[in-house]
């Protein structure tokens, strides 16, 4: 492994940790808030339960997440330090007005956590919704620096140096908005689909039904509605890929040869040296419909782009397959939970039910993970789309593999340990929140 395979999987491997803490982090506080919600409004008992026991959740992975995130930031500097040197004083605001929601959630998390009994009682739920708005923001706002690796602006580029830099106009790039929104709803469907189905799994099992049942639907409603949304966020996106990055596009749907009429491509093997797609379902005109809104349209393919600037075909186009498909099966499963609620209330009983969100907790982030490998590959072999290359900006520090082995170990050692404080958190619901045991009107 040479160090600039290394500086490429040591950041592949942090990003991909670091984003289900994030994502988790973000949005569970909005979990707990709507439960919180719950207790003040019915004085039910098991909401307040409820609320305890996501906030020790919460807690967890906010510090998991300002660990796993600082790390990031520190990489960026060692692994790319020649990117940091030109792209910092261009996209450095998100990143330190990131820094200050980062520093609000902070504050207000340990209002939240520490002001039960000693706090207005609804003061004290509006710090666990402030938590969850800056968390938030804190994610578009990293995403935005992202974004605007895909769509550099701000700036104009002569001779080699970056000059007339304009923070703002970097910041709100032509594409932070699409992948905002689509993070964003992303990082509501992995949560809300992963809770909801540890929470099925304790409903199945006969666990504390009442504490669990009221969980489930919170984090089921949350994720199915999120889902429903994130095929229209999709959408957004592919439209705005195909203007900016055709070269990414094509190697989403290893469209090798550029024409109007050009087929959506479902499933399928590249075949890159013979240019064609093996054992795919292809529906005529509906790629060049949701590239362009015309279903004649030409769209680029392959063929347009120069060989030493296409990204890798086969890993994009598989972790795009992946991902849509894994988005499909989810909505799928919204719907029949909509059906459940509006309708068919004897569903919500059901075994199957609990069993599909059983199965379906780790989709929601493996599509994630899928996404993210869709937006960071297929912009290769670009790290400032069009200005960087990936390869001119890894430092000429050696022995980079061996800071891919021990970042490696500690992102997996961190990953045990939140895994087990999560797991004694589920298992000792009885133990630590069984109020609503007690109270025969939870």
């Amino acid at each position: 492994m040479d160090d600039f395979l290394a500086a490429r999987l040591q950041m592949a491997f942090s990003l991909g940790f670091h984003i289900v803490f994030a994502c988790i982090g973000m949005v569970m506080p909005f979990f707990m808030s709507v439960a919180h919600f719950y207790w003040l409004k019915t004085k039910k008992a098991v909401y307040k339960d409820v609320t305890k026991a996501w906030s020790k959740g919460v807690a967890i992975f906010f510090a998991t997440g300002a660990v796993s995130g600082t790390v990031l930031s520190f990489e960026l500097g060692l692994l790319w330090p020649t990117f940091m040197e030109h792209a910092g004083p261009i996209f450095g605001m998100p990143f330190s007005l990131e820094g200050t929601a980062f520093f609000i959630e902070a504050i207000a998390l340990g209002f939240y956590m520490y002001g039960w009994g000693k706090l207005n009682v609804w003061f004290h739920w509006v710090t666990g919704v402030i938590v969850g708005i800056s968390g938030l923001l804190s994610g578009i706002l990293v995403v935005a620096a992202n974004a605007w690796m895909n769509s550099p602006s701000g700036f104009e580029y002569l001779d080699g140096k970056y000059l007339n830099i304009d923070p703002i106009a970097a910041m709100f790039n032509d594409a932070w908005f699409s992948q905002s929104l689509h993070m964003s709803l992303a990082a509501f469907v992995s949560t809300g689909f992963a809770v909801a189905g540890v929470h099925a799994l304790m409903i199945l099992r006969g666990r504390n039904v009442i504490f669990h049942s009221k969980a489930f639907k919170i984090a089921a409603v949350f994720g199915t509605v999120a889902a429903c949304l994130q095929p229209i966020s999709g959408d957004i996106s592919a439209k705005d890929v195909a203007q900016r990055q055709p070269a990414k596009l094509a190697a989403m749907e290893a469209h090798f040869h550029t024409e109007k009429n050009a087929a959506l491509i479902i499933g399928g093997i590249p075949d890159t040296a013979n240019k064609r797609v093996d054992y795919a379902i292809k529906i005529p005109g509906l790629l060049s419909f949701m590239a362009t809104g015309d279903f004649n349209k030409e769209v680029k393919g392959l063929d347009q782009i120069p060989e030493n600037e296409q990204p890798p075909v086969a890993v994009t186009h598989y972790a795009f397959q992946i991902m849509v498909g894994l988005g499909m099966v989810m909505v799928l499963i919204a719907i029949l939970y909509f059906i459940a609620l509006f309708n068919k209330k004897q569903w919500l009983k059901s075994k199957w039910l609990l069993k599909l969100f059983i199965a379906a907790t780790p989709i929601g982030f493996i599509a994630l993970e899928a996404g993210w490998t869709v937006t960071e590959v297929g912009r290769q072999p670009w790290i400032i789309y069009g200005v960087m290359r990936t390869a001119d900006a890894v430092t000429p520090m050696p022995g980079i593999v061996y800071s891919f082995y021990l970042f490696t170990a500690v992102y997996i050692s961190l990953a045990i340990i939140v895994t087990f404080l999560l797991y004694r958190q589920i298992t000792m619901v009885g133990k630590l929140y069984d109020s609503s045991l007690k109270q025969p009107n939870s």
